[in-house]
């Protein structure tokens, strides 16, 4: 059984970053709610406590610890501090809102292996409305602010601990050194999740789940779809079906360019144009959820139309990631809405499929990281994210081709146009927006009414956060020329400088 680290979720907003600093250690974590804990706890090594927004609420969640502590270490984040502090009859301020600030921090012991190579005046982020004022007498402080404040602590004779600040964040700067104490030093756990030792064991698992069994997978194009093929074709080999689906709403060529790319990659794949049948069944529709249902109703449709000319299937691969399984439980126990056009709900009941998801455990770096390991193209892995509606959702309003069309060609310049400076590499997500607005213009002397585009660039982890990115002025006044130029019937570019939250990262 896979070695792994417990983060147990209270409701954090920084809980998913907590896993990514773990798994940068190159060792496996889950995060599981609190109130939804695996019944075998006998693989988990170390166990780490999220923070919570319930801070300043009354309800206040928390779970009895006896199941762990002295029996693995134990590591207590924020307000899992507090709430263990407390536990242990320490007395703990709080304060009426929320905020968090950048402070100094000083350990008291240089010997101490939480703290070991770390600097003696580090900065930390963490939440001024919790301060510990009391300490139990089993505690042993471990460092303190500049006002003396107890701001990490440890249970004596247990290998818990407890820190009232944020090492998860870069505001911590050293707080990736502390996680990695915590965890090879403190826990003594291997550094062994790699990307190679991924691929040998998700062979294992394929082949002794599958065996010799036949599964079809729905690709798209993108690094999730494309890396769950060639790992499957790996394990399985030609019982894989492939089929790519265009619903004519991909990037301009994008269906013949994928289907080029895959030509050499030893998978057996089956496009299917049904571009037509979906833009007619989008006319007049503008609403952007009843687009994805139509959308999402469609490809099923069409997909099992086309499975069904498979015998004997019993198996409906993903690519399934986990961030999306993450977002599909909540810890507070209701179920949290997944937008209907997700992976391909509704298949695995139609065609009485399983379903198989060898990447469901990855985020999306580790992703192309595996994709690497397995030799797909750079070209593929390096992808930028693209919504499974395609360019329904970034055409506000109703759907035509010639809309389509507009928006392929303004996308297309602006990706050429980010790879040809270099700048693709370095950006989470890139593309184009038609907005539903026409804006006054002048060409060749003579007045205009044409369309509105919007650009939009943005830079995150796995899309659950994300920034605009500050391209320089100069690329984005050149770009806006090239676009008013050569797309007849756009006369304005507005570039997008919104981060997520409040807003999100594709616009409907």
């Amino acid at each position: 059984m896979q070695t792994t680290v417990l983060i147990i979720d209270f409701g954090s907003s920084y809980t998913q970053l907590i896993a990514r600093r773990v798994r940068e250690q190159m060792i496996y974590c889950e995060i599981h709610p609190f109130n939804n804990l695996p019944k075998d706890l006998s693989a988990f090594k170390a166990v780490i406590l999220s923070g919570s927004t319930a801070a300043i609420s009354k309800n206040k969640p928390w779970i009895d610890l006896s199941d762990f502590r002295k029996k693995a270490p134990v590591l207590a984040i924020g307000y899992s501090a507090v709430k263990l502090l407390e536990a242990e009859g320490g007395q703990v301020k709080i304060g009426s809102k929320d905020e968090f600030h950048q402070k100094s921090l000083h350990h008291t012991a240089s010997e101490e292996q939480l703290f070991k190579e770390f600097s003696h005046n580090t900065e930390v982020w963490r939440n001024l409305q919790d301060n510990i004022f009391d300490l139990p007498d089993n505690t042993t402080c471990l460092a303190k602010n500049d006002a003396d404040q107890c701001l990490a602590f440890q249970i004596n004779d247990e290998e818990t601990f407890g820190l009232n600040f944020h090492p998860e964040v870069y505001q911590s700067p050293e707080g990736t050194k502390l996680i990695q104490n915590f965890l090879v030093d403190i826990a003594q756990i291997e550094q062994s999740w790699t990307p190679g030792a991924f691929v040998e064991q998700a062979v294992r698992d394929i082949k002794k789940e599958i065996g010799d069994e036949k599964v079809v997978l729905g690709l798209s194009g993108g690094v999730d779809s494309t890396v769950t093929a060639v790992l499957l074709n790996q394990a399985i080999g030609e019982n894989l079906y492939c089929i790519f689906v265009n619903h004519g709403l991909l990037r301009k060529n994008e269906y013949e360019s994928v289907l080029e790319n895959y030509k050499d990659m030893g998978l057996n794949v089956k496009g299917v144009d049904a571009s037509k049948r979906f833009l007619n069944a989008l006319s007049g529709v503008s609403d952007p959820e009843e687009k994805r249902k139509i959308i999402g109703k469609l490809f099923i449709e069409t997909f099992d139309e086309e499975a069904q000319q498979i015998k004997t299937v019993k198996y409906l691969a993903q690519g399934t990631i986990y961030p999306d399984v993450i977002e599909s439980v909540s810890v507070d126990g209701k179920s949290v809405a997944v937008k209907s056009h997700h992976n391909v709900g509704g298949l695995p009941e139609r065609m009485n499929l399983k379903i198989v998801e060898p990447l469901r455990n990855l985020f999306k770096d580790e992703v192309r990281k595996v994709g690497r390991e397995l030799g797909v193209k750079e070209e593929l892995v390096g992808r930028h994210p693209f919504p499974g509606p395609g360019l329904a959702i970034r055409i506000l309003g109703d759907i035509t081709e010639e809309k389509v069309k507009i928006i392929q060609q303004v996308d297309a310049i602006f990706i050429n146009a980010l790879k040809a400076e270099g700048f693709y590499d370095k950006i989470w997500q890139a593309g184009a927006i038609l907005l539903p607005i026409q804006s006054v213009g002048v060409t060749d002397d003579k007045r205009t009414y044409d369309r509105v585009v919007a650009l939009r660039a943005v830079n995150s982890i796995d899309g659950m956060t994300a920034d605009w990115i500050d391209l320089p002025y100069d690329f984005l006044r050149k770009l806006s020329t090239e676009i008013i130029t050569k797309v007849e019937g756009v006369n304005r570019v507005v570039y997008d400088i919104s981060a997520k939250p409040p807003a999100t990262i594709e616009w409907e």
